[in-house]
């Protein structure tokens, strides 16, 4: 049985360097957390979690706080699992736990990065945890020599989780998706997908539609895409980029993501300020 509890020791937090290096590949000191910062952060608010079937470590998360607009937040940095447990679950209670400690610190608001073109991180994400997408950085981490990334720009999405909201709160009580069938129904796709050599390739994009809701198509592969096809990888990263920093700086934001591997892909709604979330 997995269990999930807080880290504080400097053996453990050597534990969970070396599941770092494991996950990413961090062999170059400036892509990785050692042992003085986690130590300092933890004396001053962070959170280490660890998650440990029988005695061994097989996955983590490490949060910060910090200040967004005077207000104090959390800021999630990492979590991994090692790949024989992923889809287990073990991300999103290690999530669950997080939110419940930064509760208790009297904390609302925790965010993230991720990766727009990750579709499993992004149905953990909006469809299970309920954050909220607003603002989409170009390249945030720089050129990462980590094999994960294969040298492709590290775009990312920054995830709000707004913890104590009705939203959160109703999709972590058991409710379905964030966003009814019917807002799903009023969302033209803004980009064509087709087939291109055994994969999704993305098509004509429409970087200038009206409608209050939108949808965005993505590949369900991206990480293996990286591997196998990096040129088809970067293709989809530079077309994504032009369409989310089309939409978001125009008041869109990302409120939902359904997922579909068995088709190859997932498809974001974006909706407009003045539709509502």
């Amino acid at each position: 049985m997995t269990t999930i509890r807080p880290l504080h020791t400097i053996p453990e937090c050597r534990e969970v360097i070396a599941l770092e290096q494991e996950i990413w590949g961090a062999a170059v000191p400036e892509d990785a957390v050692g042992v003085p910062l986690f130590v300092a952060a933890l004396k001053r608010g962070a959170i280490l979690l660890g998650a440990y079937d029988g005695g061994g470590l097989v996955g983590f998360a490490y949060s910060f706080p910090g200040l967004k607009d005077g207000r104090p937040t959390q800021w999630s940095h990492m979590l991994g699992v090692r790949p024989e447990y992923r889809a287990s679950g073990i991300g999103r209670n290690l999530k669950l736990e997080q939110r419940r400690i930064s509760l208790a610190m009297g904390i609302d608001l925790m965010e993230w990065t991720f990766d727009p073109l990750v579709a499993v991180n992004a149905h953990l994400n909006l469809r299970r945890l309920g954050v909220l997408v607003e603002d989409y950085v170009v390249n945030v981490y720089g050129d990462s020599a980590s094999p994960l990334h294969r040298g492709a720009p590290t775009d990312r999405f920054i995830a709000q989780w707004w913890m104590r909201s009705l939203r959160v709160e109703a999709l972590l009580g058991g409710a379905g998706a964030p966003v009814s069938a019917e807002r799903w129904r009023e969302a033209p796709c803004v980009n064509a997908v087709e087939p291109h050599g055994g994969w999704l390739a993305c098509g004509e994009c429409d970087l200038a539609r009206p409608e209050p809701r939108l949808a965005v198509a993505v590949p369900a592969r991206f990480t293996e895409m990286l591997v196998r096809q990096p040129e088809a990888a970067h293709a989809w990263r530079m077309a994504s980029r032009r369409i989310f920093l089309a939409y978001l700086p125009r008041g869109y934001r990302v409120v939902d993501f359904a997922f579909a591997p068995d088709s190859g892909r997932g498809t974001y709604l974006l909706e407009a300020a003045r539709a509502g979330a």
